[in-house]
């Protein structure tokens, strides 16, 4: 006989029996962890703490805080137990090569940010994403957009599918820089922060979008309505959505809201297709669903939402910092004028002999290269946390102004104007060169602007000037796009490139 408290719990479920039997059959037939029971099973943290407590002294700790059922009671509950397959694990079959290699790829990636809600689908999740989106859509020569690419979707698919052409946008320069780098630069990688727009060159462009975005309503929704903007007008196009909601259904009522207010429809709902290594409130466990636009839906624009995350200084519940700079000395700049992925507004453009402010407490990492990018002007103060990762030591602060030190000449105070910020100082250079003149332009065309910067420099002719990029830019691949969207590693070697060009 089971437990009482297990039994009740069995007759309260009703017909969702089967998720207590499944974290009961787990534990009759090894040991758990909590999260490997969470994993496993499919269930939120949270029942499956409930069945924990109801097994009470049934239950026995091996090593290491792992679970399992008294081997003398194992018999009393493997007749109730079942243990739930995942039912798209066929999909799989013979494909073991592509769910290895997604295994290696992912514990080489840069770590999970807390902060940006990263949770890592599984190296059997990416493959299955890449195998179904393949068999579900004929995506030869077609364009699929990545809107956010933690998971690392975008190499399973181009494996799958090499006549595929793929785009990914993110605002985390390092999963930029790795799915550009195991990608041999055949995925088009560009930065954006999605609460600002897309990239001009993405706007229109894709036939597909597939994201897994934060999953709050907030989240879901920009993410959808850069998506959107990243579709072109085609009736065949399609969203690929990852989310779940676990047992807080009041939540996924939210999130569909946003979903259908944004003039999507659901066309398909595939449940539990994708796994985490994490996410246990929701059972480590999320739906896939295809979303079909209706007809005004590609022409809708969503404002931008600063807090859409669950954690960190973005969060929907962040508080605000100190009231800075306290001086009108300075002019502001709001960071969708600089960061918007279009045209800048002329008032950007004259800001040459200003003294300019920026509030970017906010920053998931990305923004202090781009704002010393995107702004020209004779000085600049950046609030930035503390923890920035470009100023956390020595090496981080070398590593930026290396990158800008053609432009600006950069000054870190630390632990100011309190102990959870710093301010970053940046003074006009006032020595001409190509490097200057390109990064003055950020928001141009690289070949463009490299080209009109060599010509000023060296004199001679725009086609002289071209034949010259030619021989030095190793991607010409990045010269059509603007300089703020590229990979940070890219903008990097590009400023290689181009001070090497004027020598």
């Amino acid at each position: 006989m089971v437990a009482p408290e297990v039994a009740r719990l069995l007759a309260e479920a009703g017909i969702g029996r089967r998720r207590v039997r499944s974290v009961v059959g787990l534990l009759a037939d090894g040991p758990h962890t909590l999260a490997s029971l969470v994993e496993a099973s499919g269930v939120d943290r949270r029942t499956v703490q409930t069945v924990l407590a109801a097994l009470g002294d049934d239950l026995v700790e091996t090593s290491g805080e792992r679970l399992r059922i008294a081997p003398s009671r194992v018999d009393a509950y493997r007749s109730m137990s079942e243990a739930r397959a995942w039912p798209y694990g066929r999909w799989l079959a013979g494909r073991e090569d592509l769910v290895d290699r997604m295994a290696e790829r992912i514990a080489g990636a840069p770590a999970a940010r807390q902060a940006l809600d990263h949770v890592s689908a599984t190296a059997a999740t990416a493959a299955l994403r890449a195998l179904w989106l393949d068999a579900t859509y004929d995506l030869a020569g077609a364009r699929v957009l990545c809107v956010g690419d933690h998971d690392l979707t975008s190499l399973a698919l181009a494996d799958v599918n090499p006549a595929v052409e793929i785009a990914v946008v993110d605002v985390d320069d390092d999963i930029l820089g790795y799915i550009d780098e195991v990608g041999r630069g055949s995925i088009r990688c560009r930065w954006t922060d999605l609460r600002f727009g897309l990239p001009d060159s993405l706007r229109g462009w894709g036939e597909l979008v597939f994201t897994d975005p934060p999953y709050t309503p907030d989240g879901v929704s920009l993410f959808l309505a850069r998506g959107l903007q990243g579709l072109g007008g085609a009736e065949s196009a399609r969203l690929v959505l990852a989310y779940g909601y676990g047992e807080q259904p009041a939540l996924g009522l939210k999130v569909q809201q946003a979903v259908t207010g944004l003039g999507l429809a659901y066309e398909a709902v595939l449940p539990g297709f994708n796994r985490y290594h994490g996410a246990q409130a929701i059972g480590s466990t999320s739906d896939l669903s295809v979303l079909r636009p209706t007809a005004g839906a590609l022409r809708r624009r969503e404002s931008p939402k600063v807090n859409i995350y669950t954690h960190g200084s973005q969060s929907v519940e962040s508080e605000a910092g100190p009231d800075w700079p306290s001086t009108e000395d300075y002019q502001r700049v709001t960071l969708p004028d600089v960061l918007g992925g279009g045209d800048p507004p002329a008032a950007l453009g004259r800001l040459a002999d200003a003294s300019v402010a920026i509030d970017l407490r906010a920053d998931p990492g990305s923004w202090l290269l781009r704002v010393l990018l995107g702004v020209t002007a004779e000085r600049m103060a950046l609030l930035v946390p503390n923890n920035h990762p470009d100023i956390v030591d020595e090496a981080s602060q070398r590593a930026l102004s290396d990158v800008v030190s053609a432009k600006y000449r950069l000054r870190y105070r630390r632990s100011t104007p309190g102990p959870r910020y710093a301010v970053v100082e940046a003074q006009r250079a006032q020595a001409a060169s190509p490097v200057r003149d390109v990064l003055d332009r950020a928001h141009g065309k690289v070949a463009n602007t490299w080209r009109e910067a060599l010509v000023r420099a060296a004199g001679g002719t725009k086609n002289e000037a071209r034949e010259r990029i030619r021989e030095l830019a190793r991607r010409p691949d990045l010269l059509d796009e603007r300089l703020l969207a590229l990979p940070r590693s890219a903008i990097a070697a590009l400023v290689a490139e181009i001070a090497a060009s004027a020598g």
